[in-house]
């Protein structure tokens, strides 16, 4: 008898391997996270919505290295950046940076969650349960963590334990990353697009506030429908364009114009990295202090800014020995160092206390 042709293969041409990995809820009864975490994490989240409605007065701070590669440093960083928050609480509202994903314009490395080792290893599993370990232990310094979002599986593994977070420049118009965001249960700032437009990030807004339904995970790990109610506490991130800073009276004037005609409670934090700041970190005390002026001299739209901070300034490039790393240093954008961090937060605290 002779044997049918097995059918022509059409799928996963270009798949070498697909892996099984670890499900979000082992993962989170691997790393647990106690009630103490869990109740600070959700205060914090009440606070920004607070900040958001203008109902708490201070100014929010999310600040710290551009991504996270080496534990160790990011720790210490944390620690520093704990006792600061402490001793300026009543002026400033910190959290820190803590970003494992970092979306690559052609290619690069793609962050601590998949690329762990830096060696192109790809140890997803191992990244997982590096971040969680980190998101936990700088939640038990009273430390708040923020992150962006950009794999839509990964929230499930990490969302508990985050109280802010961004919608980057090259995903605010996927419609992926809006269904993602009207499901999330923290503040969410959406940045403008990298061409500066900025009315493409409150439609974003707009959009995440209502109810959506997309393909997803649950937290067995099995694909599932997912049914969102809509998370209504967004706001908008100027972080420039290739064609200039948008921090300025002017661009800020337009963005309020822009939210309020569409609905919207004109809420904006201003990036002092990126396309603000020319992605030169010498830069950045520069916007900080324009935003700042702007914010004591009665522009209540100004709710935060956010910031590239790392223990030393500057910015290295990844070298085939791992080993070559200068400690505290950023491997992916330039950073401000400490010394200038402290001065800035200090001087910030300071000028809104005379305020």
């Amino acid at each position: 008898m002779t044997t049918p042709p097995s059918p022509p293969k059409t799928e996963n041409l270009n798949v070498l391997e697909i892996t099984p990995l670890i499900t979000p809820r082992a993962l989170k009864q691997e790393l647990e996270a106690s009630s103490a975490i869990l109740n600070h994490v959700l205060a914090t989240r009440q606070t920004l919505r607070d900040i958001l409605a203008g109902k708490d007065q201070r100014l929010l701070v999310v600040i710290g290295p551009c991504s996270i590669h080496d534990p160790a440093a990011a720790l210490e960083y944390a620690a520093r950046l704990a006792t600061l928050r402490k001793e300026l609480e009543n002026e400033l509202f910190i959290l820190m940076r803590v970003y494992f994903e970092k979306p690559r314009t052609t290619i690069g490395w793609k962050g601590l969650i998949y690329d762990p080792h830096m060696d192109g290893s790809s140890d997803i599993s191992c990244g997982l349960r590096v971040a969680r370990r980190m998101l936990l232990k700088i939640n038990g310094l009273g430390l708040p963590t923020a992150t962006e979002m950009l794999d839509p599986i990964v929230p499930q593994y990490t969302a508990d334990l985050v109280s802010w977070v961004a919608i980057g420049a090259r995903t605010t118009e996927s419609q992926t990353h809006r269904q993602m965001a009207s499901g999330l249960s923290m503040p969410i700032g959406f940045k403008n697009r990298t061409d500066g437009n900025v009315q493409v990030a409150v439609d974003a807004m707009k959009a995440a506030r209502h109810p959506h339904s997309f393909l997803g995970i649950d937290d067995e790990g099995h694909i599932a429908i997912v049914r969102t109610s809509g998370n209504d506490c967004g706001h908008l991130i100027l972080r420039g364009a290739k064609s200039g800073p948008n921090y300025d009276a002017a661009s800020l004037e337009d963005a309020c114009q822009r939210m309020v005609a569409g609905g919207l409670h004109p809420s904006i934090m201003v990036d002092c990295s990126h396309d603000n700041a020319g992605k030169k970190f010498s830069a950045q005390e520069r916007v900080w202090s324009s935003t700042l002026t702007q914010r004591t001299s009665g522009n209540k739209a100004i709710i935060g800014m956010l910031v590239e901070s790392n223990l030393q300034e500057g910015s290295q490039p990844i070298p085939k020995d791992i080993s070559e790393l200068q400690y505290g240093i950023s491997v992916t954008d330039e950073c401000i160092g400490w010394e200038t961090t402290e001065r800035m937060l200090r001087e910030a605290a300071k000028a809104l206390r005379v305020r």
